[in-house]
């Protein structure tokens, strides 16, 4: 259970940096910032930022963490990826992170045989069609396997709908849908706007029975889609969602929810 929960920050950090499957055009120039607490005292930031270039999409990401105690920093954490996105598809990431001393490098692109990966562990061939861990859209709801940005683990994954909910967002109650995301090293609790869709924050376990949030700061004026997210809901609640194949190549209109 310790290495449990102390694998699932480096999950909820790492592998938060990532783009989309559909609504490419809609995120595109949308930015999220997020103050990150370990329970209740602010330990650091995290931000994103999607902008089209050319035919494909670009996300900056950049977090910074620090955890003290009596004054001295007990735990220090930084992050920096970026992504090239086309047709819903992962095409290049290049991220590099510093988790309390240790160095991470993940690096990959497409190419004709498939995408080719290169993290600590050497190279790896993963299919055509990657997405790495995209929580601000809802597409990642479908998906059955996630890229994970820090140790370039290609992580098997299951989505649940839970409730109804409300967040904070900038001082204000936001009417929410919140989904269970199960990953290699444990639950995350997701939130999205119930009317549009839009990444609110999440929250997961942390060492010693304490949690980590994500409170948003600031948001894009609008999310997705509506109608997208209702549509995973109600695949999600009745259990016949058709996760995207993890083998297929670049996906179909209908496989990025039309």
């Amino acid at each position: 259970m310790k290495a449990r929960r102390q694998g699932l920050l480096a999950t909820i950090v790492f592998c938060m940096v990532s783009t989309f499957a559909h609504a490419s055009d809609e995120l595109s120039g949308k930015q999220w910032t997020f103050d990150v607490l370990l329970d209740d005292k602010r330990i650091g930031f995290h931000t994103f930022e999607v902008q089209q270039e050319g035919e494909g999409q670009v996300l900056t990401t950049e977090a910074s963490f620090d955890v003290k105690f009596l004054f001295v920093t007990a735990f220090r954490y930084r992050h920096q990826n970026t992504e090239v996105w086309r047709e819903g598809c992962l095409s290049s990431i290049d991220a590099a992170t510093d988790n309390n001393g240790k160095k991470l490098v993940v690096r990959g692109a497409a190419g004709p045989e498939g995408f080719n990966l290169q993290n600590g562990n050497g190279s790896t061939a993963l299919p055509a069609c990657v997405q790495s861990f995209a929580y601000w859209n809802p597409a990642v709801l479908e998906s059955a396997r996630l890229l994970n940005s820090q140790t370039g683990v290609y992580e098997t994954v299951s989505v649940t709908f839970e409730s109804r909910d409300q967040v904070p967002v900038a001082g204000r109650l936001v009417d929410a849908l919140r989904y269970r995301l199960s990953a290699q090293a444990g639950d995350i609790t997701l939130w999205y706007a119930s009317t549009d869709g839009t990444w609110l924050g999440l929250e997961a376990p942390a060492k010693g029975g304490r949690k980590i949030l994500y409170q948003a700061v600031t948001i894009p004026e609008s999310g997705p889609s509506r109608q997208r997210l209702a549509h995973v809901t109600t695949l999600l609640k009745t259990g016949s969602s058709k996760r995207r194949p993890a083998t297929s190549p670049h996906p179909t209109r209908n496989d990025r929810g039309g």
